[in-house]
C-alpha cells in the first residue's frame, strides 16, 4: 500500500546489502489510515468487493533485520510468541518453499472460534520477503507478505493480508478483530525479536 509505505519513509532499495523491499500496490480512495498509540506502528486497511479486506501494518525499531527473519521463519515456535495463534505446523519444505499450518483462535461477544489455513510460504531471504498463499482452509482467500527493510539504524517490518471469508463469515467482526490484532502481532515478533537479540 503506497501511501503507508510513502508515510514511512520505507525506500524502493534499502540500505543494507541483501535487504530489497519491492513497494506495495497502490491503495485506493476506500483505504483507510490510522497511526496507533505507540507511534512506531502504522496500520491501513482497504475494503474490496465481497467482503474482502487488504491490510497493510507496518512497524519501525532499531533493530538488525536478520533478528525479525529469523522470528518469522521459526515455523514450528510462532504460536509461542504472536497472539492468538493457537498452533503452527511446518508440513513440509522444498527449497525455499514451505508448507505450513495454523489454526488460530478470537473471542467473539463471549464464544470463542478458530480458524485452520494451509499456507504455502516462499522465502526470499535477498529481497528480505516471506510471501504467502492459502491452499486450504477456513477463508476463500488469505494471502500477503512480510517485508522487511532497513533505513540507517532502522528496520521496516511490513505485513500485508488481503482476506476474504467464506459465505455467512460476520466480515464486520473479522474486520474489527483483524484491526486489532495485526499490530498486536507484529508486536510479538518484535518482543521476540528483541529478546533473542538481547541473548546473542
Amino acid at each position: 500500500m503506497a501511501q503507508l509505505l510513502a508515510q514511512s519513509g520505507l525506500p524502493g532499495q534499502l540500505a543494507e546489502p541483501g535487504l530489497l523491499s519491492k513497494g506495495p500496490a497502490d491503495v485506493t480512495n476506500s483505504a483507510q489510515t490510522s497511526v496507533c498509540s505507540l507511534d512506531t506502528i502504522q496500520q491501513e486497511m482497504e475494503r474490496l468487493p465481497q467482503g474482502t479486506r487488504r491490510l497493510a501494518v507496518q512497524l519501525r525499531l532499531p533493530l538488525d533485520p536478520r533478528w525479525i527473519w529469523s522470528v518469522l521463519t521459526d515455523y514450528a515456535n510462532l504460536n509461542s510468541f504472536i497472539p492468538n495463534l493457537a498452533s503452527s505446523r511446518q508440513l513440509w519444505r522444498r527449497g525455499n518453499r514451505v508448507g505450513l499450518e495454523q489454526v488460530g483462535t478470537q473471542q467473539f461477544c463471549g464464544l470463542r472460534f478458530s480458524a485452520k489455513v494451509e499456507l504455502e510460504l516462499e522465502e526470499d531471504l535477498e529481497a528480505g520477503e516471506l510471501r504467502f498463499c492459502m491452499c486450504r482452509g477456513d477463508f476463500r482467500r488469505f494471502e500477503g507478505c512480510w517485508q522487511i527493510g532497513r533505513t540507517g539504524e532502522i528496520t521496516h517490518l511490513l505485513y500485508e493480508l488481503t482476506v476474504q471469508g467464506r459465505p455467512g463469515m460476520p466480515i464486520g467482526l473479522i474486520e474489527q478483530r483483524l484491526r486489532e490484532d495485526l499490530a498486536n502481532n507484529l508486536r510479538g515478533v518484535q518482543r521476540e525479536a528483541e529478546r533473542r537479540a538481547a541473548k546473542s
